[in-house]
């Protein structure tokens, strides 16, 4: 794509997406960037059911599906390609955003390049990705039908993954390391009420076993160091998610989490620069918090552009 932009947003999840919608109805030249398809993370859950205005719940894809759709009725520009690198031109109005086939000159860019997944930091994890171990029980869930199987993790993705988990697997050893659950107490009730979900308190996982493919864990029990072997195909892992920052090191600073800093209106520290939704400090990962900051985003940059 040649010449300058107005917007141009890093990432299609919910965040870039409802900010696309806001700066397209503002008439602003937007294009976003997204090396996968339109949604982000939230592509990978099963169901969501706390989005306002479904009271029923609605699949990802569909509602996601239906933001791109929104955005690209406002004029937004789908662009597939990984955003590497941003720089300021030497013109000192114009950010240049690196992308793995070309660079996007704009007046202004949206960091919403979300998070991803946190891995448990086991010798053989990375090794056995794809062999029983996953991230993503709605992607991998149907390859244990029949089978033991792991979930570790006591927030609400977690829970509502391993009650998933249990339409195949005949068993789901439910990892966490503290006493009790983290996720809502909703998600908890469904958990204790079905009988194919096994609860390990205070617990954590001490070893990934297995040659070519998963054949079992190895549990430490935090209390007193007892050490438990469970025989199992597949371990699933929802603890948490690291921001998705590689774009912005050495941009702008950080916190000890690694989320970009921005003020209440969206904005970095670096003027024309702005960031939303799971990437930023301070911000729940839900899908309606993500919308939320994506659209204050994009308002904060149609004031920031109106002046500039």
């Amino acid at each position: 794509m040649s010449g300058r932009h107005d917007v141009v947003i890093i990432g299609a999840g919910p965040a870039g997406l409802a900010a696309a919608i806001y700066t397209g109805r503002a008439r602003l030249d937007t294009v976003i960037l997204e090396k996968a398809i339109p949604g982000g993370q939230v592509l990978i859950t099963d169901w969501i059911e706390n989005y306002p205005g479904f009271p029923d719940g609605v699949a990802p894809f569909e509602l996601m599906e239906n933001f791109r759709k929104s955005a690209v009725k406002f004029g937004a520009q789908f662009v597939t390609d990984a955003a590497k690198a941003i720089r300021r031109d030497p013109d000192g109005k114009t950010w240049i955003v690196a992308g793995g086939k070309a660079e996007y000159p704009a007046r202004a860019v949206l960091v919403a390049s979300g998070a991803q997944y946190r891995r448990l930091g086991l010798k053989n994890e990375g090794r056995l990705i794809g062999r029983g171990v996953s991230y993503c029980a709605t992607c991998d869930g149907a390859f244990f039908r029949d089978a033991d199987i792991a979930m570790v993790g006591g927030g609400d993705t977690a829970l509502m993954e391993a009650v998933f988990l249990t339409k195949f697997a005949s068993k789901v050893h439910l990892i966490h390391r503290r006493d009790q659950l983290r996720g809502t107490k909703i998600l908890q009730e469904r958990v204790f009420d079905n009988p194919k979900i096994q609860l390990h308190w205070s617990t954590v996982v001490e070893e990934i076993l297995g040659a070519e493919n998963v054949e079992g864990i190895v549990l430490r029990r935090v209390t007193d160091g007892a050490l438990e072997t469970l025989p199992l195909k597949g371990v699933f892992v929802s603890i948490g998610m690291d921001p998705t920052n590689d774009v912005v090191q050495g941009l702008l600073p950080l916190n000890e989490r690694g989320e970009i800093v921005v003020d209440r209106r969206m904005r970095t520290c670096e003027k024309g620069l702005f960031a939303a939704g799971d990437v930023i400090d301070s911000t729940p990962h839900q899908v309606a918090t993500a919308v939320g900051t994506g659209v204050h985003a994009a308002i904060s940059i149609g004031d920031y552009l109106a002046e500039y």
